[in-house]
């Protein structure tokens, strides 16, 4: 999760999210390179006192400044397409839950193993443990297995609401009447927390959610205990 005075992107917790990562540090890299090309050339406009006998007449410059920035831009929508493809690749997943948004709460079915359910609402303040994080902690955490490929089956009840990870690169809007699919890998054990990122209505602020990482042999024991 984010941490105080955190300017940065999440600690990535699945493959996604470091191709994520990766390809935003190489679009910032881009524009960087941009503004202080910009930059350079608008200082030395404003600070030089050379006048260009051809400057009604230049198509050189014309075509370099149309076919540059045509080519910077394929080198930053090639990449950006194969993220979008990565992200919409189903690989066989092991565990499939289904995330049903309401207001104010999530409920979560896991239909692998005799329809597991339960509902998953934000702890309140005055009920908060010493450790917990105010606003992000839930009463009943989603349980996944790590080094797993997982598929997540998001809808709504009544209005548009979004499932969203940062960690692990996940955002998958739940709309009322439609199944929207989306999977990652989780591939470290740990806690990780997120919200709902739409404005789903009046007064409505927080629907987080938390997913608690296993290793398998515990996820294995977690769902024996709870179909008992």
């Amino acid at each position: 999760m984010s941490t105080w005075a955190n300017l940065n992107l999440q600690d990535s917790a699945s493959p996604l999210m470091e191709q994520l990562i990766f390809f935003h540090d190489h679009r910032l890299l881009i524009l960087i390179m941009i503004t202080v090309l910009v930059g350079y050339l608008m200082f030395m406009l404003f600070f030089n006192n050379y006048v260009n006998r051809f400057l009604l007449h230049g198509q050189l410059i014309e075509m370099i400044w149309t076919i540059l920035p045509a080519i910077i831009l394929l080198f930053i929508a090639f990449p950006s397409l194969r993220l979008l493809y990565l992200l919409d690749e189903i690989n066989e997943p092991s565990v499939t839950l289904k995330s049903i948004g309401h207001q104010w709460y999530w409920s979560y079915e896991y239909s692998d193993f005799n329809n597991i359910e339960f509902d998953s609402y934000m702890i309140p303040t005055n009920e908060l443990a010493t450790d917990g994080f105010r606003l992000l902690d839930v009463d009943n955490r989603v349980v996944l297995p790590m080094n797993s490929q997982i598929r997540i089956l998001v809808t709504a009840a009544d209005v548009i609401h979004s499932w969203t990870i940062p960690a692990l690169g996940v955002k998958v809007d739940g709309t009322p009447g439609r199944l929207n699919q989306t999977n990652f890998f989780i591939n470290r054990p740990g806690l990780f927390y997120g919200q709902c990122s739409e404005i789903c209505g009046a007064n409505h602020s927080f629907m987080p959610i938390v997913i608690e990482s296993v290793p398998v042999n515990y996820f294995i024991k977690w769902i024996s205990n709870n179909n008992s």
